[in-house]
């Protein structure tokens, strides 16, 4: 008896430019981003962005960013739901490793989140990755050493201080929830 073939398709940056709504591709799979966030994970991203916008004010190379296209290759296009950039983005889309990522998780996302975007971060040597848990409220620090991350605090109250390029961006992750 012979064995099933999967055929999978296989789609690219140039595919994903004519699709309707919010889609990540990873290793040309595509993934929608939908439905969208509830409004406790709106409210946990508006925060964490108004801190670190905030914090980067007098950063001269680094800003922060809501969700935009971060193109690893031409068949992985992520969106993060925030992200550190230092260095100026010259095209309609992220094409090199920003300096942060922050995933909130929801019920749809959180396995590739914790699992699949972790590695791909560390792969691309991603400084600082943090996960944020809103059924929690609960965040984890991971930071790149080695070039593999290292859990470095978990909670729900405490505050990090970030150290990117010559900035220092606090957080009190009790303000968030």
């Amino acid at each position: 008896m012979s064995e099933a073939i999967k055929i999978l398709p296989h789609y690219t940056y140039s595919d994903y430019l004519h699709w309707e709504g919010k889609w990540e591709v990873i290793e040309g799979i595509p993934y929608a981003m939908s439905p969208a966030p509830v409004p406790k994970l709106q409210r946990i991203s508006a925060k964490l962005a108004t801190v670190f916008t905030n914090s980067l004010k007098n950063c001269k190379k680094c800003d922060a960013y809501d969700p935009i296209d971060y193109i690893i290759s031409d068949d992985i296009i992520l969106q993060p739901d925030l992200l550190i950039v230092c260095g100026e983005i010259t095209k309609n889309f992220l094409d090199f490793p920003p300096a942060l990522v922050v995933e909130i998780l929801s019920p749809s996302t959180a396995l590739k989140d914790r699992h699949t975007k972790f590695s791909l971060y560390e792969s691309q040597q991603i400084k600082y990755y943090v996960i944020v848990d809103p059924a929690t409220n609960e965040a984890e620090i991971y930071c790149l050493n080695d070039k593999t991350y290292n859990l470095q605090q978990k909670g729900k109250d405490f505050t990090y201080e970030f150290k990117i390029e010559d900035c220092s961006i606090p957080v009190n992750f009790a303000e968030i929830w």
